[in-house]
């Protein structure tokens, strides 16, 4: 027999920026167990730019509808590890044994569970009957959580604000955000550049947070 064994899934270009982001991640959330919520939100900014870029690659290339409907689920999943469990994750260590801010992260999550799963219906009956790409989203993307989260908790360091108190608000209102269905427009090239460069101004006011106690 001839035939050869492959492993199960798509290993193309066109999933790299995916992978990379969600083991990023995973290295998000490892920190957070261990009370570094700094690298923990450093790991949820770098999550956010492979994500911005990975829709972008993956329209490079040619593909059939399983390989398209792979890239929906595999860019759902990442989202819920990256976007979803990691900034639950971040809160709770930077307040543990809260029985509140555990119940608030733990809503949170759920909501970007709600929120993921209901783009991938939607996005999959939208792709029968067009071609092109997206141009409108309805509620708050998970993603930019990448962008609002850091924020809020670089500005509680420099600020003395109480950064628990904050990170805990933020995810609160995210969540309610998540499935509140207000229609957003997707960004094009010259906003992701925008969003691009909010991000990297981030990084470089949470590593100055660290100055600060």
């Amino acid at each position: 027999m001839n035939s050869k064994i492959k492993p199960l899934g798509y290993y193309n270009y066109t999933v790299i920026l995916t992978y990379i982001g969600m083991l990023i991640g995973v290295v998000g959330i490892a920190y957070a167990f261990e009370h570094n919520s700094c690298a923990a939100v450093i790991c949820l900014m770098l999550s956010g730019f492979c994500d911005m870029f990975d829709g972008t690659v993956a329209s490079t290339r040619q593909r059939n509808e399983q390989e398209k409907n792979f890239g929906i689920q595999i860019d759902s999943l990442s989202d819920l590890i990256c976007f979803g469990v990691l900034p639950g994750a971040i809160t709770y260590s930077l307040n543990p044994h809260n029985n509140l801010v555990l119940a608030i992260s733990a809503l949170y999550v759920l909501c970007a569970l709600i929120r993921l799963a209901y783009f991938n219906v939607d996005e999959m009956d939208r792709q029968k009957t067009s071609s092109t790409s997206r141009t409108l989203y309805y509620g708050l993307p998970v993603t930019l959580s990448a962008l609002f989260y850091p924020l809020i908790y670089a500005a509680g360091r420099v600020f003395s604000w109480k950064t628990p108190i904050a990170s805990t608000v933020t995810l609160f209102v995210m969540a309610v955000l998540f499935l509140t269905p207000v229609p957003l427009k997707k960004p094009k090239l010259l906003g992701k550049l925008a969003v691009l460069l909010c991000g990297i101004a981030e990084v470089g006011f949470v590593i100055l947070s660290l100055d600060f106690v």
